[in-house]
């Protein structure tokens, strides 16, 4: 399904009712926007291990512009800022109210900028191996992919991190063949990769010398945010290392955090600890 928002399609799905029977009266389930990973990746990386929580809310898939299956709009768009409007609006579109949002990796990237541009909008927020200041903590990201990769996957992270060089097609091609394997402990089905919408040319812009993936700082904002949030981490998290991601927790208003470290995982807790991360994940969008 497709809706226009702020002048591009947006691609969608919906998984579950909002309402559902419960006795004599018809019960509303909360909704779970889910904002995917990336850029340039599109919402079917969560299926369907996320179709476990369909239980406890119904579930909504976007694409974010030039992701996936959703329209472009001019390259000039394809920032954090914008990114977090269109969550808004496509919420405004489809009359969603008070969204549990849900964004890993990149997508907890555009969920924080959604949520300090508009604080009163979102119910809770879920951010899950993500970070709110790109660049930071550059030798920890090189010693784990050595680590886990060896010198030429380190060599290479070297390069993506602290160069100039390493943005161009080959480069990226280079990195999704060598590195990327070893962002999960739990290496993922190759058919997860297959069914993906892949949009590198969004990567490239995002990742671009001096583009947003390096000069981006949501950190002095995290204090607007007013809703419960739950920040899910690896330990061993080679691509946004747990040093950001308590970097991240430690912004957020104490009293409204909750920061789960999980031991023996990488960029992905829920694959690589799948009982444990849904359990949080019920726990925290079911509480009142």
């Amino acid at each position: 399904m497709h809706v226009r928002v702020n002048g591009v399609r947006l691609f969608f799905d919906v998984e579950g009712a909002s309402l559902v029977p419960d006795g004599p009266a018809m019960r509303q389930k909360p909704t779970l926007l889910m904002l995917h990973g990336g850029p340039g990746a599109d919402h079917s990386i969560y299926k369907p291990d996320y179709s476990a929580l369909a239980e406890v809310a119904q579930i909504v898939y976007l694409d974010h512009r030039g992701n996936g299956r959703s329209e472009d709009g001019p390259k000039e768009a394809w920032t954090l800022a914008q990114w977090g409007d269109d969550v808004r609006a496509f919420c405004d579109a489809l009359g969603i109210e008070n969204p549990i949002v849900l964004g890993a990796s990149f997508g907890g990237m555009v969920a924080l900028a959604y949520a300090t541009r508009h604080p009163a909008h979102p119910a809770k927020l879920i951010l899950i191996s993500t970070e709110a200041a790109g660049g930071s903590h550059r030798e920890q990201r090189v010693a784990l992919f050595q680590r886990f990769g060896g010198p030429e996957v380190g060599a290479l992270a070297r390069r993506r991190f602290f160069e100039v060089q390493g943005h161009d097609a080959a480069s990226l091609e280079a990195w999704r063949r060598l590195a990327l394997p070893h962002y999960f402990r739990t290496p993922r089905h190759p058919d997860v990769a297959r069914r993906a919408v892949s949009r590198p040319e969004v990567l490239q812009w995002f990742t671009r010398p001096g583009g947003e993936s390096r000069t981006f700082d949501l950190l002095p904002d995290l204090q607007r945010i007013r809703c419960p949030t739950l920040v899910m981490g690896g330990e061993d998290d080679p691509i946004h290392p747990i040093e950001s991601q308590a970097e991240l927790a430690g912004a957020l208003p104490a009293h409204l955090v909750q920061f789960e470290r999980f031991a023996d995982c990488r960029h992905a807790v829920v694959p690589d600890a799948p009982e444990r991360a849904f359990a949080v994940i019920r726990d925290f969008i079911e509480r009142r």
